[in-house]
């Protein structure tokens, strides 16, 4: 078991804090590409046959055309099965809400609801998920207390 010693951080030897990367399979580039950018606002940048990079909210993903690997999984928190692997997005509480009432608007199926979750405890959430048609899953979710976003017991 890991001790909670506090140690340096990495990031802290950095002149400039780094961006964060990541890259998932998609089945179809297209459909990713539409998801992407129609649904959650991403731009496209460098592109190939095989994938493109996305700008995701200041941070860069790219969607690689290939066959899944692995085998997704669940976890249960707060009650609710959530999808194993996800990425997604930590918002402000009221960026949160006005990115619900706008898959609402368009008319996104989510793969989990809105909902608060540890409600009235330390580290209460909002939280939704969505797919994109590959089936990757994301997770849009907002702090009520930002402070607790790196909360320990």
């Amino acid at each position: 078991m890991a001790d909670n010693k506090p140690r340096p951080s990495a990031v802290e030897e950095f002149l400039k804090r780094p961006l964060f990367h990541l890259a998932f399979v998609v089945h179809d580039l297209e459909q990713a590409r539409n998801f992407y950018v129609d649904v959650l606002g991403c731009r496209v940048g460098r592109s190939a046959d095989t994938w493109t990079d996305f700008e995701f909210f200041g941070y860069q993903i790219t969607a690689h055309l290939g066959e899944r690997e692995k085998k997704s999984g669940a976890s249960n928190v707060d009650g609710h099965a959530i999808p194993i692997p996800h990425f997604g997005l930590i918002m402000s509480w009221e960026d949160w809400h006005r990115a619900v009432d706008h898959m609402n608007y368009i008319g996104v199926e989510f793969r989990i609801a809105p909902h608060i979750r540890f409600k009235d405890e330390a580290g209460e959430q909002a939280t939704f998920f969505l797919d994109d048609p590959s089936g990757n899953c994301l997770e849009f979710k907002s702090f009520r207390k930002p402070e607790d976003i790196f909360l320990r017991d």
